[in-house]
């Protein structure tokens, strides 16, 4: 019995007792912590998890399971607030620097998520999941070039992930690597023939090689191949529209409306069309409806001067071409056309200094495009 022991021993086994007895009542919290966050019952989980840290503050732990608390409600920040105070008390607790990775990631930190999922990609070498994570967070920094390896080690290991190849395919063309975008292409197609998103970055690549019949015949590839994918129509109306193709242009920017009223862009140059063709009366609710969803389009407010010049509103003119100049200096059109309109309306001085603008930057066109002409190295027969 401990009341026969001497007082010495007996104070020390009461102590000892005291100090069983608290482990397992934490041991029991921490369990009951468990419980309560593997079934979902957040709240209380997060009450016991607080306990236990007041109790134990050098104990990473309940630190690390309040921050996936928070991480599971979408409480990024206070997520990462708490996963770093636990890596202070030890930066090797296992799954840690992971999810601190994953929070930042979704917190759109990708710098420093970057660190965390290289850290780990030390400690577990070809882990897919952190290869994706990588990639994944290099192309949200807008980085495509160094996303581009991380996500074609990534897709190479999972064959039929169609996402990753499209993200690939993205990085590749934002990267102007469009032999790449080529490449890539294929290899979705061999997934899915009939992925119009596919066709359309082939189609973006061709374009920017300059090769319009191949961007026109890839974006009818994926017209065909899905006549509601967003922008496909409006894509395939824009080259197009570079050709001045303009009836077929129009009929491809009505479609991409169609399926998508407040498409803006496809407004805007379906106004334009109405403009070159001079059918002002379509022209005018087309520009004023673009405005409506974006007000910083130079050749919408070129456009509108146009059509109000066109249709004696001359004061209404004035007002769009000189927004369309103050958004694009460099329009020689708008200079070109404002001079007119000062023309007509008997103001010499500025109709003359417009004139003199719109000379100056033709000039300056031609002689960059002789320029360029002169240092071409000539062609051996």
């Amino acid at each position: 019995m401990i009341t026969h022991l001497r007082p010495d021993r007996r104070f020390l086994l009461l102590g000892l007792l005291a100090v069983t007895l608290a482990s397992h009542a934490q041991q029991a919290t921490r369990a009951e912590a468990l419980a309560l966050e593997q079934s979902q019952h957040t709240a209380d989980a997060q009450k016991l998890w607080s306990a236990l840290s007041s109790k134990s503050p050098e104990d990473p732990e309940p630190l690390a399971h309040l921050g996936l608390l928070e991480a599971r409600q979408e409480h990024y920040e206070a997520a990462i607030g708490f996963y770093r105070r636990a890596l202070r008390l030890n930066p090797d607790l296992p799954g840690l620097q992971m999810n601190l990775g994953l929070a930042l990631f979704k917190a759109a930190q990708f710098p420093p998520a970057i660190q965390s999922f290289r850290a780990e990609l030390k400690k577990h070498p070809g882990d897919q999941r952190l290869t994706v994570l990588l990639g994944m967070a290099h192309y949200g920094m807008g980085d495509y070039l160094v996303a581009i390896p991380y996500l074609r080690q990534a897709s190479v290991r999972d064959a039929q992930n169609l996402p990753l190849r499209l993200a690939l395919a993205h990085s590749c063309l934002w990267s102007k690597q469009y032999d790449c975008v080529m490449e890539v292409e294929k290899e979705i197609l061999n997934l899915n023939a009939e992925s119009a998103e596919a066709d359309m970055l082939a189609g973006e690549a061709l374009d920017e090689t300059g090769d319009d019949a191949g961007a026109i015949a890839q974006f009818r590839n994926a017209a065909r191949a899905n006549p509601k994918e967003p922008n496909v129509h409006f894509g395939l109306g824009y080259l197009l529209w570079k050709l001045k193709q303009f009836e077929e242009s129009a009929k491809e920017f009505e479609a991409e409306l169609d399926n998508d009223p407040l498409h803006t862009m496809a407004r805007a140059y379906l106004g334009d069309v109405h403009t070159v063709q001079a059918d002002y009366a379509k022209a005018e609710p087309e520009l004023r409806k673009a405005l409506e969803g974006s007000s910083t389009s130079a050749m919408v407010h070129r456009d509108l001067g146009i059509v109000y010049a066109a249709t004696a509103r001359s004061e209404l003119a004035v007002k769009e071409l000189q927004q369309a100049i103050a958004l694009d200096p460099e329009d020689v059109a708008a200079h070109w056309r404002i001079a007119r309109l000062y023309q007509s309306m008997g103001k010499k001085n500025e109709a003359v200094s417009e004139f003199a603008i719109a000379s100056r930057m033709n000039q300056a066109t031609h002689e960059a495009l002789t320029q360029k002409i002169g240092s071409a190295q000539p062609v051996n027969p």
